[in-house]
C-alpha cells in the first residue's frame, strides 16, 4: 500500500523546518509541495476564527478535504499580558494584512514602550490539528497545544528564528528564541510542546492510515 503523506497547512517555511525535524521519518509536505504533487491548487485557508484553536482545525480541514490526505495545522502567536493578551491570533498581522516581521516587532515595541521589565511577561502559543476528511477521522479533529512562558525585550538579539523571536526572551536560559539556534528552539517551542503533546495520537493514526 503506498502510503499518504502528511501535509502541513502552512506556507510558513521556518514553521515547516521545525516540524520536520519534530517529525522524522514522516513524509511531510508543505501546501505548495502538495499543490505540485496533486497537481492542483489549494487555496489559502481564510483564518477567521477568534481563537488558535478554531483558525487551526480549519486549515486542517479545509486542506484535508482539498487533498484528500491527512492534514496538520497550527495556529500560533504571542500573547502579551500588559496588552490584555495581545496581539494573539492576529500575530501574523499585527501591523496590517501583509505585514513582515520587522513591522510587526516594530509595532509591539511601539505598544511596549516605557513598560518595566517586570510587566514584560508573555507566552508563545500554539495549537496543532490533525484533520483526514477523507480518511478514518471523518468529521473528528485531533488537537493539542503548547505554551512557552518568556518575557519581551526592548531591543532585537539574534538573527535566527522568525517572527516575536527575536523579542522574546526565555528566562531559564538568558537567550531570545533567536539567540537558541534550531535545535534548541526546536526542544522548548511552544511548537514543540504541542507537537510532543499530539504526537503519540498522530503517529499512531499514520500507521493505522497506511495499514503498518
Amino acid at each position: 500500500m503506498k502510503q499518504r503523506p502528511l501535509v502541513f497547512a502552512t506556507r510558513n517555511k521556518g514553521k515547516l523546518v521545525e516540524l520536520r525535524q519534530l517529525l522524522p521519518g514522516v513524509d511531510v509536505l508543505s501546501v505548495d509541495e502538495a499543490a505540485q504533487r496533486l497537481g492542483r491548487e489549494i487555496p489559502e485557508v481564510i483564518e477567521d476564527a477568534d481563537t488558535f484553536a478554531g483558525n487551526a482545525i480549519k486549515k486542517a480541514r479545509e486542506v484535508s478535504q482539498v487533498t484528500g490526505l491527512p492534514a496538520l495545522a497550527d495556529d500560533s502567536g504571542l500573547e502579551v499580558d500588559a496588552l490584555g493578551g495581545a496581539p494573539g491570533v492576529y500575530s501574523a498581522r499585527y501591523a496590517g494584512e501583509g505585514a513582515g516581521d520587522a513591522a510587526n516587532n516594530a509595532k509591539l515595541l511601539a505598544a511596549l514602550a516605557g513598560v518595566p521589565a517586570a510587566e514584560r511577561t508573555a507566552r508563545f502559543r500554539c495549537v496543532l490539528a490533525l484533520a483526514d476528511v477523507a480518511g478514518a477521522l471523518g468529521t473528528e479533529t485531533l488537537t493539542a497545544d503548547g505554551v512557552c512562558e518568556g518575557t519581551l525585550l526592548d531591543e532585537a538579539r539574534g538573527t535566527g528564528g522568525f517572527g516575536y523571536d527575536p523579542l522574546f526572551l526565555f528566562p531559564e536560559l538568558g537567550k531570545t528564541f533567536a539567540e537558541l539556534g534550531v535545535g534548541t528552539k526546536g526542544d522548548l517551542s511552544h511548537r514543540a510542546r504541542a507537537m510532543r503533546a499530539i504526537k503519540p495520537r498522530l503517529l499512531s493514526y499514520l500507521q493505522q492510515a497506511n495499514g503498518q
